[in-house]
């Protein structure tokens, strides 16, 4: 059992699965290719099948480790669901399943570390975006009712709905030909129109989508500072109690001297 921990948890190891999963996804981008199918199909599924067969006695070993630790793990259980996934099958109503096979590439998160800090201060700023995504969602709602009334009946198709001046108003956000695609076009018949598209591109594309930047990356930073803090108790930890013994070792040295004497 200690051998098979010190196998799974050594670094050859997951190197050797992060080798296999850049392969898998190297095989299922090739097997979207009729040529390629078409040349070396069969070696194409049968390698598939044995990487697929790797994970799945790779899970196995690590579940007779760890045992009910596996599930206490989220990246382990990030795997289980993905190969469980692949594992499914493909046929009938199921084959859009066939299509989440890819989702293995994903397993190289959970293998690369600096690939998990980034998704931990993704998933620790997750509180802080739902915040900002409310007041987003308030600030659409108002200019989409606006845009409404405003140039709904000039302009029914961008803006003849709430729905539609949502849309609209999304593209105008993201600067995707928001001045000559929509904004010009409506000044030609309402030319304060400006008024109105200008404030909204500042509060939403200037300000607001920047707040998501910054809380990201506060988060990130705060999973960097919890990661080295964690590494230099660790550290602190082990020179502890390597001054530990070097104390209990000169003690018994000293006793031992002092019995050698009397």
């Amino acid at each position: 059992m200690n051998q098979l921990k010190s196998l799974i948890e050594s670094r050859r190891f997951d190197l050797a699965i992060t080798v296999l999963i850049v392969v898998n996804a190297v095989t299922l981008g090739l097997e979207t290719s009729e040529r390629a199918m078409n040349a070396a199909g069969p070696l194409l599924v049968v390698l598939d099948r044995a990487i697929l067969a790797v994970f799945v006695a790779e899970l196995l070993a690590r579940f007779i480790v760890y045992r009910t630790d596996f599930f206490r793990d989220p990246w382990r259980i990030f795997d289980l669901v993905v190969v469980g996934i692949a594992l499914m099958p493909a046929t009938g109503s199921l084959s859009v399943l066939r299509a989440l096979r890819i989702l293995r590439v994903l397993r190289i998160i959970g293998m690369v570390p600096s690939l998990r800090r980034v998704v931990g201060g993704l998933i620790a700023a997750l509180p802080g975006m739902g915040s900002i995504m409310l007041l987003l969602s308030l600030v659409y709602y108002v200019f989409s009712v606006m845009a409404t009334k405003l140039f709904g009946a000039a302009f029914p198709d961008w803006f003849g709905t709430i729905a539609l001046s949502a849309y609209s108003l999304f593209q105008i956000m993201t600067l995707e030909s928001w001045s000559m695609g929509i904004v010009r076009p409506v000044m030609a018949v309402f030319p304060w129109a400006w008024l109105f598209f200008i404030p909204f591109i500042v509060s939403t594309t200037f300000t607001v989508l920047n707040l998501f930047i910054g809380i990201i990356v506060s988060a990130m930073q705060e999973e960097h500072d919890a990661e080295a803090t964690a590494e230099r108790q660790a550290l602190q930890n082990e020179q502890e109690l390597i001054l530990a013994e070097i104390r209990a070792l000169r003690a018994e040295l000293r006793q031992r001297a002092e019995t050698s004497k009397t």
